[in-house]
């Protein structure tokens, strides 16, 4: 985990440590643009032009986010070692070679086989440069804050993030229109390349000795905060891997706006209640939040045209904003300073986990039961989430006691 920061960097004004945040932020900001490129293209492209069931389609979204799973230690573990500018290097190369993979996937159009496990393996790599580019730019920006801005840096993560999905998504079905997936692998090469480029000429960052404690204890910790953020995310995973055919059943356009919709309200309310974390604690936000998700998803649900599903989608995001910083600093914090690096990691994990089982298991909800089922499925899961967050909140010492406590 990166040091705090020197007094010099704590004592300037918060634009200044928000413009320091956002210089780093910028490279996971290329990372999920890369990301939001294909995402409303690839579910249509594999079920409709490869002839492949939706089961397929979720898929080969899900591997990214397994990927990203299953590589997000290893990111945090590296960013300790041997610095976060590096780990974000490695994570925007994964990046690039996933276009790569997308137009070697489109050189094997005659055999949708060859072409599906080309785009898997695309997916993959994809993956694995996610939780490195996040990972690493997320421990790298506090290196630059201090740990003291740890609650800043996480909730700008999210709107760098969600900013380039809003962008991403409907620049992705242009680009697709002007060129196909040609046109739209090359951008994501560039856009991959660049921020390479610009990564390569920042300062060097270098890695911390610190001493780690096991990943069980970790996980022990982090586990409450992490299943909650799991159960949420699964609203944000049924928009995103499956609003495409949602719209195409309902015989509806512009399912990649919806997209968009979620993406505004999410960086809206993350730039309109920057301090409501610190203002009224992070499980009174968490709360407050799945209420506003599970009417979102609802409102999908009952949507009778298209505009009516944009909103419920744009209210899904509303609720989702704030759940992942709020959830976060809370579980941050029940770990020691030197292991925060691990517990963002371990933290993160979760939402990836959520976002990898989504799509299977949503596609299978949708060919048992339509797909219109996977919206109140989500809601379900949300539901259990405020009761675990009702739980933990209940199991809080209050003031008094806290008061009591601390004077023994």
């Amino acid at each position: 985990m990166p040091e705090p920061a020197s007094p010099d960097l704590t004592a300037v004004s918060p634009s200044k440590t928000t413009l320091r945040i956002l210089s780093i932020l910028v490279f996971n900001f290329a990372n999920y643009l890369t990301i939001g490129l294909p995402l409303a293209i690839l579910p249509g492209y594999v079920h409709e032009h490869l002839g492949y069931s939706a089961f397929w389609a979720g898929l080969v979204i899900s591997l990214q986010y397994f990927a990203t799973l299953l590589s997000r230690p290893y990111a945090g573990r590296y960013a300790d070692k041997i610095g976060p500018k590096r780990v974000v290097m490695f994570g925007l190369s994964g990046c690039l070679l996933s276009g790569v993979f997308y137009l070697l996937a489109l050189g094997f159009d005659a055999s949708p086989a060859v072409s599906l496990a080309l785009l898997c393996a695309g997916r993959i790599l994809l993956g694995a440069g996610q939780s490195f580019a996040g990972t690493g730019s997320t421990l790298w920006g506090i290196s630059v804050v201090g740990s003291l801005h740890i609650g800043k840096v996480i909730s700008w993560s999210g709107v760098v993030t969600y900013g380039a999905m809003a962008i991403g998504a409907p620049l992705g079905v242009l680009i697709f229109s002007l060129g196909g997936l040609t046109l739209l692998s090359a951008c994501i090469i560039l856009v991959a390349l660049a921020a390479l480029i610009t990564a390569w000429r920042k300062p060097p960052v270098t890695g911390t000795a610190s001493t780690q404690i096991p990943f069980r204890q970790v996980l022990g910790k982090i586990m409450p905060y992490g299943m909650m953020l799991a159960l949420a995310s699964t609203g944000f995973g049924v928009i995103a891997t499956f609003i495409t055919l949602f719209y195409a059943a309902k015989g509806w356009s512009g399912a990649a706006f919806s997209l968009t919709f979620f993406s505004v309200a999410f960086v809206g309310m993350r730039l309109l209640l920057p301090n409501s974390i610190t203002r009224f604690g992070g499980l009174q936000v968490a709360l407050a939040c799945f209420v506003v998700e599970i009417a979102g998803l609802m409102m999908v649900f009952f949507a009778p045209t298209a505009w009516a599903a944009m909103a419920g989608a744009f209210i899904t995001g509303v609720g989702f904003s704030l759940v992942y910083p709020a959830l976060g600093v809370v579980a941050v914090k029940k770990l020691p300073q030197e292991n925060q690096g691990s517990a963002l990691a371990t933290y993160s994990a979760f939402l990836d986990l959520s976002l990898g089982i989504t799509g299977p298991l949503a596609g299978v909800l949708m060919a048992q039961a339509g797909i219109d089922a996977i919206y109140p499925g989500s809601a379900l899961l949300v539901c259990i989430a405020m009761a675990l967050g009702l739980r933990l909140l209940l199991r809080q010492p209050s003031p008094e006691t806290s008061a009591s406590v601390s004077t023994d």
